[in-house]
């Protein structure tokens, strides 16, 4: 079993608003032929809560308004730490860098196949890592050498 071409269409699109707001490390799994619940998992990082809640709100924006769909549930807007929209088909994790590297959920899905995203989205691969070693650097919120 595969993603659907619903969901494939829904990822594409939730991932060029991520992009377009400038998220980090977007990358989608198709996880279909593990789990029974979703067909994809959409995941993008941010250096701050302002923008997560951006990223979010883009994304939300552009699925209503250019396929219709509004999502079933979002979790986690309180704290914009890591904010889950789920849109039964896809479900769209947009976290804080920090917690990106803390829960790294690629390692729960890295047996999973990767779904190919527009090239502005694909391009963001390694960006958020380069912006918190930055902020290291400069004394700012980042990350240590150990990528915490």
């Amino acid at each position: 079993m595969t993603a659907t071409d619903r969901s494939i269409e829904l990822i594409k699109a939730a991932s060029q608003a991520a992009a377009d707001k400038l998220a980090h490390d977007i990358i989608a799994y198709d996880v279909s032929d593990v789990l029974s619940i979703t067909d994809a998992f959409l995941l993008a990082s941010a250096p701050n809560d302002r923008q997560v809640k951006s990223i979010v709100d883009e994304i939300e924006e552009r699925l209503l308004k250019e396929l219709g769909a509004k999502p079933v549930r979002r979790e986690g807007d309180r704290d914009a730490r890591w904010v889950l929209l789920d849109y039964v088909d896809i479900v769209v994790h947009v976290q804080h860098s920090e917690e990106r590297v803390y829960y790294a959920l690629e390692r729960l899905w890295k047996d999973c196949p990767e779904i190919e995203l527009p090239a502005d989205a694909a391009a963001t691969r390694g960006k958020g890592e380069e912006h918190a070693r930055a902020q290291a650097a400069e004394g700012g919120e980042g990350f240590d050498d150990a990528g915490r």
